[in-house]
């Protein structure tokens, strides 16, 4: 078999007239609703509702081949599979889909021409579809009668495997193969799977081209000065990318290459638990005709949503294409930052709620990823915990750590860009005890990071990790700057911040970093 497949495969391999090529949002709304798989809210979103609330990151597999062997760090994040496997797996998923009634979305991924990737996505689900559409790169009239797909994402959440016969885990599967240019999905209905694998296949693919692939949100100053926001689901990468004040290039991943910053994304998939028109009015006005809303709770008479019930899970998401933002950035490109911004949730609370980075710093945190992964943003995860994901992304990353922190540090360097860590997490206690960050503070301290004014204030040295935070930042009250007064127990904030000290130095054993990369991160106390 080939390295993709066209239409005319897809037609003789599923369906029987039945498949639906490259639908638009309100047929694809009709067809979901006519098959029962979806529910229309009140405000004219379409809400689905899913098997898994979250990713499964532990179903996830990349076929070990010629291709991959050498090139792709493997371990607990990047398991391995064999082609043969593959081939076994790809044939039963095919059998399971002929002769049903399927959905099929002909996408870019990558706004910059010189390194998009031209994607098709097969579903068996309308809502599926009408999502991959909206978060995807939609390719105009003109560009779908030469659109050649080179990599095929075939989603089949009916299709449960056989642990001992498929080699897999569970009855859910994610698996990579990057030699057929394709991706199986099974036995979950989570659409972020569909997302996040193709995010995978361009950590794959862009560094051998001097593209630096990103898990942020991006956004630009009306002085055409753009920012990056780094951080995994639920920091606040989304929210804080969201600034009716700048322009949105993007709020999930983007690409770093001599050009400039590109949007791998045509939409957005905003965590939208306890969403407010106050706090989030942006993303409150995109949930419209054409927003997919995922496991988000409605009143079953009036179908309004109600995004404080976390009843189902507290990962609810909206997924809508980025022009429903006001002020999105068309096509999604920028020219490079001057400041990169680091988004943690700290679930032990002592973080500063903004710190400025050394470049070595910078390197530092980078590589080590600290935050809180926030509940039910994976499957199983009922309450915040404490985690180190590498590169604020590393279940997304299949080449070593190294490659990623590299890139980083040598645009840093070359666009002389400023670094900062922002807290979105706990304060004056963890979690738990303290309270989350109130996201109007945060924004105002992020605000005055990107427009370059926090630079110019006095700034003082924590004794615990070496960060430089600001005494005075408009718009904050100056005692939420310095989170140890933020405790009402002294001593039991000095006993959590150095528990934590010591978690950072532990954790960084695992990386072969430079010795001025690892002296710029704290040391564990004997």
């Amino acid at each position: 078999m080939g390295t993709t497949m066209q239409v005319s495969d897809v037609a003789e391999l599923l369906g029987d007239g039945r498949t639906h090529f490259n639908l638009s949002p309100a047929e694809l709304v009709e067809h979901s609703i006519r098959r029962n798989e979806a529910k229309l809210a009140a405000n004219g979103s379409l809400v689905g509702y899913t098997n898994r609330t979250g990713r499964s990151p532990k179903d996830k597999f990349i076929v070990k081949d010629a291709v991959t062997a050498d090139a792709v760090a493997w371990g607990a994040v990047n398991a391995p599979m064999e082609p043969e496997k593959f081939d076994a797996l790809y044939e039963r998923v095919m059998e399971h889909l002929r002769g049903r009634e399927l959905f099929v979305q002909d996408l870019f991924c990558g706004a910059d021409p010189e390194y998009r990737l031209p994607v098709r996505i097969v579903n068996e689900y309308a809502w599926h579809n009408l999502f991959v559409h909206q978060l995807f790169l939609r390719p105009s009239a003109e560009e779908l009668k030469t659109h050649h797909p080179e990599f095929t994402v075939i989603c089949a959440p009916e299709f449960k495997s056989d642990p001992k016969r498929d080699g897999v885990n569970s009855e859910v599967f994610v698996a990579l193969n990057f030699s057929r240019r394709t991706v199986l999905v099974g036995g979950s209905s989570y659409a972020g799977e569909m997302k996040k694998s193709i995010f995978s296949v361009m950590n794959f693919m862009l560094p051998p081209r001097n593209v630096f692939p990103m898990h942020c949100s991006a956004n630009v100053g009306h002085n055409g000065v753009s920012a990056l926001f780094f951080g995994l689901s639920g920091t606040g990468k989304t929210t804080l990318s969201a600034d009716p004040s700048r322009l949105l290039i993007g709020d999930d991943e983007h690409g770093w290459s001599a050009n400039g910053v590109f949007n791998f994304e045509g939409g957005c998939y905003a965590k939208c638990i306890n969403l407010s028109h106050k706090n989030e009015p942006q993303i409150w006005n995109a949930l419209r005709f054409g927003c997919v809303l995922e496991n988000v709770v409605l009143d079953p008479h009036t179908r309004i949503p109600d995004y404080n019930d976390g009843s189902k899970t507290e990962n609810t998401r909206a997924a809508y294409p980025v022009d429903f933002i006001d002020n999105a950035v068309i096509p999604g490109l920028a020219g490079h930052p001057k400041n990169v911004v680091f988004l943690t949730a700290d679930a032990f609370g002592v973080l500063p709620p903004i710190s400025r980075l050394t470049a070595e710093q910078a390197m530092f945190h980078f590589l080590s990823g600290y935050t809180a992964k926030v509940a039910g943003t994976e499957a199983g995860l009922l309450e915040p915990q404490a985690t180190f994901s590498t590169c604020f992304g590393s279940p997304f990353l299949p080449l070593p750590p190294k490659t990623y922190a590299e890139m980083l540090g040598r645009r840093l360097r070359e666009h002389n860009a400023q670094c900062w860590l922002v807290n979105t997490g706990w304060q004056g206690g963890p979690y738990g005890v303290g309270k989350r960050m109130e996201i109007p503070y945060t924004r105002a301290m992020v605000d005055s990071a990107v427009e370059g004014h926090l630079i110019k204030e006095e700034f003082l040295v924590e004794p615990t990790f070496g960060f430089s935070i600001p005494r005075a930042c408009a718009g904050v009250p100056p005692q939420v700057l310095n989170p140890r007064n933020a405790w009402a127990d002294k001593a039991a904030y000095d006993k959590a911040a150095e528990d934590l000290r010591n978690r950072f130095a532990k954790n960084f054993e695992n990386f072969d970093a430079p010795p001025e990369v690892k002296a710029a991160g704290p040391r564990a106390r004997k």
